[in-house]
């Protein structure tokens, strides 16, 4: 058992195991505030926000219940037998199922890329759930050039013998857009990322959830979200981008800001697609604004 974190296993309605850490759980002074959820990306998982989730549980003047989510297929929770329910509208089911479970009635969320999806689709099916909304490098329009990239890396997941290998090879596809990580960081990403496998290292998600991605191109006609981007307006909002994002367009977050009459921008300076939240300047910025009241 981790000390700083419960674990959660808990059946999807289809009855599909999913997996969630819960810290601060047990301490009395996390009541004080609405607990916070934090959605990884695409084929990322709950080991993303460890260091964030915490300090937010453990460092701040009001320490916070934080739960971070595996979605199905990536990390410890199971992998879907039915690659066709990787999907947001399930996901975001799931993520409902979960809040339920774990009684939460009311949260602040942290949404890195697919899960500041999630997010758009639970403003408008489950909006009381809000209370306070971080989208971390995603918005209403994704570009789609930077998804191309995410899809072309993430179709032919390597096996590594070593841990060493597997920063390597981490910092030599991601480098150039993350100047400011520390050998640290990609170390600690490298463990995030991937697991112990037998005699080898390998990722931690299911290659098919890359399925839905595969018959995209640079014609593929791109969704209109920004009506869903409306049902984020009633929450307190704050933007997230990494100055060298591929996906999130810094014209698009500004745009999110002048549609949103709450919300502030954050640029992530020496990060791309999708900032680490706990490197310096992004964790002040999300502590200061789950910190606000109203």
């Amino acid at each position: 058992m981790n000390p700083t974190f419960i674990e959660h296993f808990i059946p999807a309605n289809d009855g599909l195991m999913l997996y969630a850490r819960d810290y601060g759980s047990d301490n009395p002074a996390t009541a004080n505030a609405p607990p916070v959820v934090c959605l990884a990306g695409l084929s990322r998982n709950s080991r993303d926000f460890h260091p964030l989730a915490v300090h937010l549980s453990s460092s701040t003047p009001v320490p916070r219940r934080v739960i971070a989510v595996d979605y199905r297929g990536r990390g410890l929770s199971e992998r879907d037998p039915d690659s066709s329910r990787y999907q947001l509208a399930v996901e975001a089911a799931d993520l409902v199922h979960l809040c339920a479970k774990l009684a939460i009635g009311k949260a602040d969320f942290i949404g890195t890329s697919r899960g500041g999806l999630v997010l758009h689709l639970l403003a408008a099916s489950h909006p009381t759930l809000l209370n306070r909304v971080v989208l971390n490098d995603i918005g209403p329009v994704i570009e789609l050039a930077g998804l191309l990239h995410i899809r072309d890396y993430l179709a032919n997941p390597k096996q590594f013998s070593t841990w060493g290998d597997v920063s390597s090879s981490l910092k030599a596809v991601h480098g150039p857009a993350f100047p400011a990580l520390t050998q640290e960081d990609w170390d600690e990403m490298a463990h995030a990322l991937y697991r112990q496998h037998g005699d080898h290292i390998v990722a931690d998600y299911d290659p098919a959830l890359v399925d839905p991605l595969k018959a995209l191109t640079m014609d593929t006609p791109v969704a209109d979200i920004w009506p869903l981007f409306e049902g984020l307006k009633p929450f307190p909002l704050l933007v997230i981008r990494g100055k060298n994002s591929t996906i999130l367009s810094s014209e698009t977050a500004q745009e999110m800001i002048n549609r949103h009459p709450n919300a502030a921008l954050f640029s992530v300076t020496g990060q791309g697609h999708a900032p680490i939240l706990h490197v310096e300047g992004a964790r002040e910025a999300i502590e200061g604004f789950l910190e606000m009241r109203g």
